[in-house]
């Protein structure tokens, strides 16, 4: 049975991070290899969780599960938020 936790954008950082309302203590459950999707405003996804030091190339889609931060999804070196069209409001759901 899969299981969903369904959230939104909160934030958007200066440099074009989105930062989502979905915290660590509900990712704690969360695989954080590929079996974990995130679907940001039903339309573009990404998929597993990584650490705030991770080392996914330039112009990568990822969302980062950082400790004691909420989730936040990055665009490597662009801005997630211009790239996509995305803002505050806009739906999160993690999938796994």
């Amino acid at each position: 049975m899969s299981e969903t936790i369904k959230g939104k954008i909160i934030e958007v950082t200066s440099s074009g991070d989105l930062v989502t309302d979905i915290g660590t203590v509900q990712l704690s459950k969360v695989p954080r290899d590929e079996t974990a999707r995130i679907i940001v405003d039903d339309e573009h996804e990404t998929f597993g969780l990584f650490p705030a030091d991770h080392d996914q190339p330039a112009m990568t889609l990822i969302a980062i599960a950082a400790l004691d931060s909420p989730l936040r999804l990055c665009l490597v070196g662009d801005s997630a938020s211009m790239m996509l069209g995305v803002g505050l409001g806009a739906s999160v759901q993690v999938k796994w």
